[in-house]
């Protein structure tokens, strides 16, 4: 099977956790998160750089919020989360969200030992074949902030198209900042899906 199709093949039937779908790239698994995993969520996540370019993550962010983090999502039908896992390890996390509107929105994040490698593009273009395929939206967007070029390259990547500029409230800042908003339609999606044919360059 190549890997085109074995990618297919996961998109169509995703194993699911807890009714939580599992989702499997070439190198990563996205999964519920699990209490045992609160340890490394903790670790990565208390990380200024992660919580300012966040809208919920607290700064410092310790053992009990991830916890608090964890026994939370995934509770509803209007937002997913996952643990990015790479060889074992929890490398980030990353999610979908209804938040009001037709689109879906897309977050995620990569601890700082394990950057540069790719992952963040990774995560994001399987979650947003879930989202298409999978759950049926017909948009998928998210926000970055103006002072994240990198964030802005893994959604550029990902074929978003720039929207506009908005504002976001970030917790660990107790105020808003100005940010780009980004969106992909499926349309778009459709034409260039086949990501292996999209040239790989380091991200987050």
């Amino acid at each position: 099977m190549d890997t085109q199709q074995h990618t297919k093949a996961r998109v169509t039937r995703p194993f699911r956790e807890g009714g939580i779908p599992v989702l499997e790239t070439e190198r990563l698994i996205l999964r519920a998160p699990r209490l045992d995993d609160a340890k490394a969520v903790a670790r990565l996540a208390n990380d200024r750089r992660i919580a300012e370019n966040s809208a919920r993550i607290p700064h410092p962010y310790g053992l009990a919020d991830a916890e608090d983090f964890i026994t939370a999502v995934n509770t509803g039908n209007n937002e997913v989360a996952y643990v990015i896992i790479f060889a074992g390890d929890v490398v980030g996390c990353c999610g979908l969200a209804e938040i009001g509107g037709p689109a879906l929105d897309l977050s995620y994040w990569i601890g700082a030992p394990f950057r540069g490698n790719g992952y963040a593009t990774e995560a994001a273009r399987r979650l947003i074949d879930h989202a298409f395929t999978d759950l049926g939206h017909e948009a998928v967007q998210a926000g970055v902030r103006v002072t994240n070029p990198v964030s802005r390259r893994v959604l550029e990547k990902c074929g978003f198209q720039w929207t506009r500029v908005g504002l976001m409230r970030i917790r660990a800042l107790a105020s808003s900042v100005p940010i780009d908003c980004f969106c992909l339609d499926r349309r778009t999606w459709a034409s260039i899906k086949d990501w292996g044919r999209v040239k790989r360059v380091a991200s987050m």
